[in-house]
């Protein structure tokens, strides 16, 4: 019960990210990475307008961030919380920074690169075992994008 408080409470983090993402105009993904204590490491949301850098996405700026505090980009004993299924750019990155978990909120029927339109975790071109839990506060995932891309479109 304490891992799934734990899951909650971090994806709540989350959320919070992505939604500044959103007021900052930008699709609202947000990112948290945690040690195997439990312990704050790093954040990030997506900055990809602001910054004009295709690469900024939150789970790429949350291990940019991991790597400098601990000085090394290997990330063995670290759980990434986001609250969209990374694509294949950021999947790639989280294998390739040998992440111990990933954990995300909603499926991403378009880009998902984790379990939904590819899955690089599982696959040849994966050279790290990777943990992976879906569907952590996926309502409040899912709703945040939904009312996000709405607002943008002119939808009420």
């Amino acid at each position: 019960m304490v891992e799934l408080e734990n899951h909650l409470y971090w994806m709540n983090e989350a959320l919070i990210l992505a939604q500044k993402a959103g007021d900052e105009g930008e699709i609202p993904v947000g990112a948290i990475i945690v040690d195997r204590a439990n312990n704050f490491i790093s954040s990030g949301y997506n900055q990809k307008e602001k910054t004009q850098d295709c690469t900024a996405h939150a789970e790429i700026i949350a291990i940019r961030k991991a790597c400098d505090k601990f000085g090394t980009w290997r990330l063995n004993d670290c759980c990434l919380y986001v609250t969209l299924e990374p694509c294949p750019m950021c999947a790639g990155a989280i294998i390739h920074a040998r992440l111990k978990t990933l954990i995300y909120g909603v499926d991403d029927f378009k880009t998902g690169a984790i379990r939904t339109v590819l899955n690089l975790p599982d696959s040849l071109a994966s050279n790290h075992p990777l943990e992976v839990f879906a569907g952590i506060k996926e309502t409040a995932c899912r709703n945040l994008l939904t009312s996000w891309f709405e607002s943008q479109r002119g939808c009420h």
